[in-house]
């Protein structure tokens, strides 16, 4: 394999930075309707939420998601490590366990050898063997821009689907990983990342976010999600708008990337912060370029942001200590008054 290629290169956008923006997301679904009644559809695009979720009966429902982006790191084995880890996360976040994956895979050949290309799918074969499913197949075509991920199909107990629009006035909002992915990851791009901030970024989006499986055991969790493309304001405000209320984060509760403050300093923002801002500021509260660089930075395999009642705050800390997964406690959930979803404080 050449040594000397650098994936970024061929990167129109970085990771899930790559992703269309919430309001055009909107534009693009709307009237997309079905006329048929699906009744054992439990989850579809209606609420904006991780993946689709069909109940097969016994109790058992199936969970189906799909998620692929441009290159995010340099290195091809890593970049399938991420993509994959990133993908796989949908499950979790939905409270399901994975059980298989097929890849997606565009690729220039004229452009990118397939050696390369090989490269990437053995590192997303890896964390499948780590979550401990098959990447039992795909789809390939040759693409101008390469392109790389998973679909995922998971099980998950009918009664036990955790939702990103369940969560109920006075719920405590927790982070299971730090913010600032994008600004890393543009900042590799940018070819100015320190290797230190590059390593502590490549291991959160290499860590399979398996602790929503227990997470969503606990009664008191009401929604669960996870922080990729929209950033930590995005998902906070579809959570909150779809449960009818307001997220209140506090500011110096944010967990950042060691780096994050760097980056911001040098402009290494990613162009999602500002399409991101662009289609949800309306919805948030004053803020400044510095928090706005911050909320708005796209995530790439992020966190599990959490909405648990105050009753079960205890039962999730202990959890998260026995469980060895971190957890930052970031805000709450309030009444709201239809206009502002989410407001830092």
């Amino acid at each position: 394999m050449e040594q000397n290629i650098r994936l970024t290169q061929f990167s129109p956008g970085a990771g899930c930075g790559c992703k269309i923006a919430p309001k055009d997301l909107e534009e693009i679904l709307r009237g997309s309707r079905s006329a048929l009644d699906f009744k054992d559809l439990l989850v579809g695009n209606d609420s904006k939420d991780d993946a689709a979720v069909y109940d097969i009966g016994d109790g058992r429902a199936v969970i189906s998601t799909t998620d692929f982006f441009t290159p995010i790191v340099d290195n091809p084995y890593d970049f399938g490590r991420i993509a994959a880890t990133n993908a796989i996360s949908d499950i979790y976040a939905m409270g399901g366990s994975p059980m298989m994956a097929i890849a997606i895979l565009g690729w220039p050949l004229d452009k990118l050898p397939a050696a390369v290309a090989s490269e990437v799918v053995n590192g997303a074969r890896s964390v499948c063997d780590d979550a401990g499913i098959p990447l039992a197949g795909g789809h390939s075509i040759n693409i101008s821009d390469p392109i790389f991920g998973l679909a995922v199909t998971g099980l998950v107990p009918a009664g036990m689907v955790k939702r990103n629009n369940g969560a109920e006035e006075g719920c405590k909002l927790f982070l299971t990983k730090p913010i600032g992915i994008g600004l890393v990851s543009s900042a590799e791009k940018f070819g100015v990342v320190r290797e230190s901030d590059r390593e502590e970024a490549l291991a959160l989006m290499t860590t399979l976010n398996r602790a929503g499986v227990s997470i969503s055991g606990i009664d008191g969790v009401k929604a669960l999600t996870d922080v990729t493309g929209f950033g930590l304001a995005g998902h906070a405000i579809e959570m909150a708008e779809g449960s009818g209320l307001k997220a209140v984060v506090y500011k110096d509760r944010i967990p950042k990337i060691g780096g994050a403050d760097y980056y911001i300093d040098k402009e290494c923002m990613p162009g999602g912060t500002f399409r991101n801002f662009a289609s949800y500021g309306s919805k948030m509260s004053l803020v400044t370029e510095r928090e706005k660089a911050i909320i708005c930075d796209p995530q790439t395999s992020g966190g599990l942001l959490i909405a648990v009642a105050p009753a079960s705050e205890t039962e999730l800390r202990d959890m998260s200590g026995n469980m060895g997964f971190p957890l930052y406690e970031i805000g709450f959930l309030e009444k709201g008054d239809g206009r502002i979803f989410f407001e830092l404080r």
